[in-house]
């Protein structure tokens, strides 16, 4: 599985080998493989930018996804992108005296739970969607893998 990681954003120092760890490891989590998948780390203006352009709503939001499929003719699957705002987890955080690294963890789990089909628009499903992340989160507390600052070389 090819993971990519950019980071365009400085808000929020983050390690890409712990990011893609994660990632890794909630896809592996679902039962799910894929060839490729991309998360990006952006700017409040960015994510602003994209919300207006894509759902013609120029609110702040913590992640949006963009899901890819498999192409028939090959079988290759790029599961899609998924756009994380740091700084929407580090103004949350703040407020709710917790952790930016694990708030922004979670973004990128609900992101990529996007990807693999899991929706919350109706009760129903945001319930599934939330019972999803909680597994997820536990998996990856209990096994120390949330997202990390990055290390200085």
């Amino acid at each position: 599985m090819n993971v990519s990681i950019s980071d365009e954003q400085s808000a929020l120092p983050i390690s890409s080998s712990s990011a893609e760890t994660i990632v890794e490891r909630v896809i592996k989590g679902e039962g799910q493989t894929c060839d490729e998948v991309s998360v990006f780390f952006v700017t409040t203006e960015e994510i602003c930018r994209l919300h207006r352009y894509y759902f013609d709503d120029p609110s702040i939001t913590d992640c949006i996804s963009f899901p890819i499929d498999e192409d028939p003719a090959t079988g290759y699957r790029v599961l899609g992108d998924v756009f994380v705002c740091p700084q929407t987890a580090i103004d949350f955080a703040r407020d709710h005296k917790g952790d930016p690294y694990e708030e922004t963890t979670l973004y990128i789990v609900h992101g990529l739970l996007h990807l693999m089909g899991y929706d919350d628009i109706d009760d129903e499903d945001a319930a599934a969607m939330r019972q999803a992340e909680e597994r997820h989160m536990k998996r990856l507390k209990t096994s120390g893998c949330y997202l990390k600052r990055e290390e200085a070389i």
